[in-house]
């Protein structure tokens, strides 16, 4: 028997004693990373997952006939909008895919209307940042700027070292998973298995409001052969863009289908707000799907593509509706570093960042 969802309460959040520290100094530690890589590439790129390796044009159509519970903000009632996703890997700056690193997701909706969130006001969009990973690297804010500023360090590094040390940390990565372990550590550092970026599940692994209710969301294939990819391993050897390579393959011919879903919040003290590490227990609390991403074949990576999203786009969880407001401290400190990296590659680009209000304004 699944238990009624936990209503919001502001009890369920607590901000740390020096958060507004710990936020100026994410947002300092992700402006030297994308400083750094300006120097280098000549050009901006984001301070996280700054290598895309599909971008995409398709649908989102929200699902009717799921329990009254699930219908909220956006998912209150059948529709279809117009989508846009990007696909990518985690550091802030352009590695050869030997280096292997978690996997991202970023989906805009478009054409959302509804009360908006703070410094979301005039916009009509939904994003969605995703991670192939149920939790979040880092439990808090502090420890998520910990982390941050662990890559920041080796943002400069030279590659053929980078390479070298993937290699190893996937091989303690794997003897580690062989015992029932896993090192998310050792995966953002390059420890990550070489499997196919359109097999992963992806997750907000960090907690939102869903109306009166708490949820996490999750992106999963649908379509058999993306199910077919899942742990699949890419032959990398002498293919720095080897997953874009391999996603440009698929969509030359091939359609493709997710599913949305959300899991809602049963318990306050097995599923907290503000330890973003913990993964909630599906058992106690299943994914309910309540709509369809669907995108159709086309060509999923160009540098027109590239300079329209990777470029003239910024996805943030801040971008949405108020029913849809991002919880905890780590999401509390993305909002200004995001913005800071959408500002900085306006800046130095003389790209101004597009945020579509309707299917004709989408630049793919």
């Amino acid at each position: 028997m699944i238990q009624d969802p936990v209503p919001y309460s502001p009890e369920l959040e607590h901000r740390e004693p020096d958060e507004a520290e710990t936020t100026a100094g994410l947002v300092e530690t992700m402006r030297g990373i994308v400083e750094t890589t300006n120097a280098h590439y000549g050009y901006p790129v984001r301070a996280v997952h700054a290598k895309s390796h599909g971008l995409l044009r398709g649908e989102l159509t929200v699902l009717g006939g799921f329990a009254p519970r699930y219908a909220q903000g956006l998912f209150a009632r059948p529709a279809t909008y117009p989508a846009v996703l990007r696909f990518s890997t985690n550091p802030g700056d352009l590695l050869d895919d030997s280096v292997s690193v978690p996997r991202g997701l970023a989906v805009k909706v478009v054409g959302v209307e509804g009360e908006r969130l703070p410094g979301s006001e005039g916009m009509a969009t939904q994003d969605f940042v995703l991670v192939n990973a149920p939790a979040f690297v880092a439990p808090s804010a502090k420890r998520f700027l910990a982390s941050a500023r662990v890559l920041a360090a080796t943002t400069d590094t030279p590659q053929v070292l980078k390479k070298a040390a993937s290699a190893v940390l996937r091989g303690a990565e794997a003897a580690l998973e062989a015992v029932g372990g896993k090192s998310p550590t050792l995966s953002a550092l390059g420890g990550h298995p070489n499997t196919h970026i359109l097999g992963e599940t992806f997750y907000s692994a960090t907690p939102f409001l869903y109306g009166p209710y708490v949820a996490k969301f999750s992106v999963a294939p649908v379509t058999p052969l993306l199910r077919r990819y899942a742990g699949r391993k890419v032959d990398v050897a002498g293919r720095p863009e080897a997953l874009r390579e391999e996603v440009m393959a698929y969509f030359a011919s091939q359609d493709a289908e997710w599913e949305l879903r959300v899991q809602l919040c049963t318990d306050a003290e097995t599923m907290p707000v503000e330890d973003a590490s913990v993964p909630w227990p599906e058992e106690a609390s299943p994914f309910v799907t309540v709509a369809r991403l669907r995108v159709p074949a086309q060509p999923s990576w160009s540098e027109e593509r590239s300079r329209a999203v990777d470029l003239g786009m910024s996805f943030s969880p801040w971008h949405g509706l108020a029913a849809h407001r991002p919880l905890g401290s780590i999401n509390r400190a993305r909002k200004p570093a995001y913005e800071m990296s959408s500002r900085f590659r306006a800046e130095h680009s003389g790209c101004p960042m597009h945020e579509p209000r309707a299917a004709a304004e989408i630049p793919v």
